[in-house]
């Protein structure tokens, strides 16, 4: 199993959502998207945001090209886990429904997000119902 990766900083995650969103990517490729007018210590910067990523088990570099580009090796899906459940831990003594009552009461929350709320609801209620 692989080893749990550490939390990233702001930094670290925006290079992280570049790769969610195109998979992979040379550190130029990144440099390009994050600092549109940077020169070379925004190239700097990101490879060494990289380089802490890569440490900490979130991207993997591949080397076997002239270029090294890399992968994110964390999920978005995962982080959001991770971060909402030190929240919970924090924030509300580990209880969830603290959380999901102000999730479900901010503003803004449009039909089709309440639409996906109630699938998801159905959903849990099967499966516990099937455990039972």
């Amino acid at each position: 199993m692989p080893r749990k990766p550490r939390d990233v900083t702001d930094a670290e995650l925006s290079v992280l959502q570049v790769l969610w969103d195109r998979e992979t990517a040379t550190t130029r490729e990144m440099t390009d998207l994050l600092y549109p007018e940077g020169d070379v210590s925004e190239y700097a910067t990101v490879k060494k945001l990289l380089a802490r990523l890569e440490a900490k088990n979130c991207v993997a570099r591949d080397d076997s090209q002239k270029v090294n580009v890399f992968r994110a090796t964390v999920q978005r899906d995962e982080l959001i886990g991770r971060r909402l459940q030190e929240v919970v831990d924090s924030l509300c003594d580990g209880t969830w429904s603290p959380l999901l009552t102000q999730l479900v009461n901010a503003e803004g929350l449009t039909r089709k997000q309440q639409q996906m709320l109630d699938a998801l609801i159905d959903d849990l209620e099967k499966r516990n119902a099937r455990r039972t």
